[in-house]
């Protein structure tokens, strides 16, 4: 090994070196033109100092000097190329020398720090991720040989070191942090190694090859001229024998990004049926290209499955891939990326992505290909498959329709079983197997809060075994911090999205970047759903909302009390659900829920006779968690402004009630004194008002109580003295106390709110008389029987004046007066009453 000595500011060349060698620096760089670097003739002449590579030797060795070192090596002079056996002995030693030097300093010819300022900080990370050190075959091994890496700017400005940017390294190179940090590549397989070089390349093609002997850790002669391929046969070879003949074919030829998950957990009659549906037992021409597909919501593990399947197949005895070739199809730049390398590691020279698939094509050993990503709906992915009927494809997608291109072999992925989700928790939380019967509840528990979710588990673990808080702790936790533990980034065996958050943001990402209507809609659809429950919602409330508001949008501009929706509540209404025409129309709301569903982000459900949209908890948590305060309180009013306009269809609210009420539940899931700073009071009101009598009718009585108490705290009211503006509330609040069991107290405010009407309204006005019918059943259950039956008969007389004799209220009071008459003990007065009221429904019923 022959070294440079800087002395005094004297450069020079050292004795070549067998042993003792003293402590050096290390450069790696990109070689430019050959006549632009200094070669060791250059060197030995001394006629290298106006050369442009000297520029690079020069920083070299000033920054060694800065480091306490008096001696360097730099490639392109330390080395006499003219001399084979001196050339081939580098070559075969220099992953040994990158790795025993004191310091590798990488100079980066094409990143500028020179215009970078603290605030443009990313402009040299843009510049640095993209740089061409990452492209070469040689920078593989200089990359992760030495101990001690620091990157440079072309200006000398140091950018950092393999520590402190181990991450940015990891994301370029698809290298793991621990082999970054030193574990020994012995311990890593071949064909993880061998994907690291799979995008690289070098000015000679054999040495794409060479430059790998220090990887594998294996010493061979150099056969310029021999190409690529063949220089890759003798590498494929000398690994096999180092393996004890192992047959590598399936390893060499092999592109996977990165090793399987040790958490991995479950799945297995799925991964034997995508096995037998990929393999062929016989040698004969296949009928058609063998295919699967794997859809479903982001983060469920559809990657790590294809993982799993790649390396089952390769240790398959009975049928193994001679080649598995894994393509990210989630950029028409990635796909034609990768689809270049698989030709590359094919042999083929291939620019385009056609190209690639013809290379494929025409390989007539068996391969599987991978489709890792297919997530754009808007995307036709029948490009990226090979024509013809040879090999096997596995697609992995969010988009539900991409189970067209196979359609009798597919997978619609769901989450894990309970027992596997609370193994697979419990292995994340690094609890020792034999402790998981003690732990059985609280992983139950947490399974049940994250719905199963494969990454959010993996996350929830990870939380735990950090130290973070005790298991039985993580759901208190969970609901007071939601947002900071669905975005905890374990440090181990990472998600290609890292958190669960980001997985979903993916999917918004491809809405967020189309600039059609129905993309649109399906944003402001995904708010909306937000902001009521995760179950199952018909899909009916969003007719019945739209005509719900036709009254209100005709009738104009008119006084309406704090109890009415107005034209300002249509206008808040998604214009999915209101046309300009005014008239239902489900076409943009049957395009703005399949798109999300085509996303995976909600699941659509066929009932019965209706149709309804669910989601993940998690997905729901995401959908609200990643809209500002603002764009919560406009999905807010829009949600409320549906829930109440469609209660005007009292018959589909009381079919659909239990399926309603989880939404009313989630709906009201926020402080009163945040929703009216949402919007004024005379907006808020109503929309309180409204999910007031939705919980009146569903007797959740408690839930009520706490409701109106809030608001009237909120809008500066007393729950016991009724004030003529608010009398909407108080007559809900005065119902929820009569079911509370409160009767006293409903009959003290009742009587206060009918006094007030008493001044403002009409006798007949049916608020009034609605009023004084409710303080009746008030008195009534109180055990005033005498002042029930005195207001009922003034109600029923003035109802007898204005209401048809078989209209419902009048019926209604009538018949409430009967049963007071008769706990009055006046049972022939009851009996004329009842059987009046009878004969008259049966009627009415008659004549419909």
């Amino acid at each position: 090994m022959r070294l440079l000595h800087l002395e005094s500011g004297n450069l020079s060349l050292t004795e070549d070196y067998t042993k003792h060698v003293p402590p050096y620096a290390i450069l790696s760089h990109t070689w430019g033109k050959d006549t632009e670097e200094v070669t060791f003739d250059d060197f030995k002449a001394g006629a290298y100092s106006d050369k442009i590579g000297y520029k690079k030797i020069k920083f070299c060795g000033e920054q060694a000097a800065r480091d306490g070192l008096q001696y360097f090596w730099v490639d392109t002079c330390c080395i006499n190329k003219s001399n084979f056996p001196e050339l081939s002995e580098a070559i075969n030693s220099m992953f040994r020398w990158y790795q025993d030097a004191a310091k590798c300093y990488v100079y980066l010819s094409d990143v500028s720090t020179r215009s970078v300022s603290d605030e443009s900080f990313s402009a040299w990370k843009s510049e640095f991720q993209h740089g061409r050190w990452f492209t070469r075959a040689w920078t593989l091994q200089e990359l992760i040989a030495p101990q001690s890496v620091e990157f440079f700017s072309q200006e000398a400005e140091r950018l950092g070191d393999k520590s402190s940017l181990e991450l940015s390294l990891h994301e370029i190179t698809g290298i793991s942090v621990e082999v970054l940090r030193g574990k020994p590549l012995i311990q890593l397989s071949t064909e993880e190694r061998m994907l690291w070089a799979a995008k690289r390349t070098a000015k000679r093609e054999e040495d794409e090859a060479y430059s790998l002997f220090g990887i594998f850790g294996l010493h061979m002669p150099l056969i310029y001229g021999e190409g690529r391929e063949n220089a890759f046969i003798r590498l494929e070879r000398e690994i096999g024998e180092r393996s004890r003949g192992t047959n590598i074919h399936g390893n060499v030829h092999c592109m996977i990004p990165r090793a399987i998950n040790s958490l991995f957990t479950g799945r297995s009659d799925l991964l034997s049926r995508i096995q037998k549906a990929l393999q062929i037992k016989s040698i004969s021409l296949p009928q058609r290209q063998r295919r699967f597909v794997i859809t479903g919501l982001g983060g469920q593990g559809k990657s790590e499955i294809c993982l799993q399947v790649a390396n089952l197949m390769k240790q398959n005895l009975y049928y193994r891939f001679w080649g598995i070739f894994w393509v990210d199809v989630d950029k028409p730049s990635t796909a034609e990326r990768d689809f270049i390398a698989v030709a590359k590691l094919l042999g083929h020279s291939a620019e385009t992505v056609h190209e690639a698939l013809q290379a494929l094509t025409t390989t007539r050993r068996s391969w599987l290909l991978i489709l890792d990503n297919a997530d754009d709906p808007g995307f036709d992915y029948q490009v990226y498959f090979p024509p013809g009927n040879h090999g096997a494809v596995l697609m992995t997608t969010r988009v539900a329709e991409c189970r067209k291109y196979s359609p009798d072999a597919f997978e619609a992925l769901e989450g894990l079983e309970e027992e596997d989700s609370k193994h697979l928790l419990l292995k994340a939380a690094e609890v020792p197997q034999e402790s998981w019967p003690t732990y059985d509840s609280q992983a139950k528990e947490v399974v049940k809060l994250l719905g199963s979710h494969t990454l959010a588990l993996v996350q929830a673990g990870a939380y735990v075994s950090q130290g973070h808080c005790q298991l039985h702790q993580y759901p208190n936790i969970y609901q007071r911090q939601r947002q900071r533990l669905l975005r905890y980034r374990p440090r181990q065996a990472q998600s290609r999205y890292l958190d669960v958050y980001t997985t979903f943001e993916a999917s918004a990402d491809v809405l967020e970047q189309s600039q059609s209507k129905s993309a649109g809609d399906a944003l402001r659809l995904l708010e909306t759903l937000s902001m009521l429950g995760s179950s199952v919602l018909p899909c009916q409330i969003f007719e019945e909302a739209c005509e719900g508001c036709k009254g209100i949008w005709q009738a104009g501009d008119e006084a309406r009390d704090i109890s009415e929706f107005t034209r300002d509540h249509v206008s808040q209404l998604p214009s999915f659900i209101v046309s300009e025409e005014g008239e239902w129309d489900p076409f943009r709301l049957t395009e703005a829920s399949s798109l999300l569903v085509s996303l995976s982000l909600v699941t659509r459900h066929n009932l019965n006779s209706y149709l309804g949209l669910s989601m993940h908890p998690l997905t729901h948590a995401w959908a609200k968690d990643r809209q500002d305060s603002e764009r919560q309180g406009v999905a807010w009013i829009a949600a409320g402004c549906i829930l109440g306009f469609s209660r005007s269809n009292a018959r589909m609210w009381q079919e659909q009630e239990r399926r309603l009420l989880p939404h009313i539940f989630s709906y009201l899931d926020i402080k009163v004194k945040r929703a009216f700073r949402f919007a004024s009071k005379a907006v808020v009101t109503p929309l309180i008002l409204k999910c007031g009598w939705a919980l009146l009718h569903m007797r959740q009585d408690s839930r009520l109580d706490q409701l109106l108490k809030d608001t009237f705290l909120e809008l500066g009211q007393s729950p016991t003295e009724p004030s003529e503006e608010f009398l909407p509330l108080y007559d809900v609040y005065a119902r929820s106390l009569r079911n509370l069991g409160r009767n006293k107290d409903a009959v003290e405010l009742l009587e206060q709110v009918v006094k007030i009407e008493a001044t403002t309204l009409a006798e007949t006005h049916p608020s009034r008389l609605a009023s004084q019918h409710e303080l009746a059943g008030a008195y009534e259950a109180n055990g005033q029987v005498v002042e029930a039956i005195a207001l009922l008969e003034q109600v029923v007389k003035i109802e007898a004046t204005t209401l048809a004799k078989t209209h419902p209220d009048r019926l209604a009071s009538q018949q409430v007066l009967a049963v007071v008459y008769e706990a009055n003990g006046q049972v022939v007065e009851a009996v004329a009453l009842l059987e009046q009221v009878v004969k008259i429904r049966d009627t009415t019923l008659a004549e419909t």
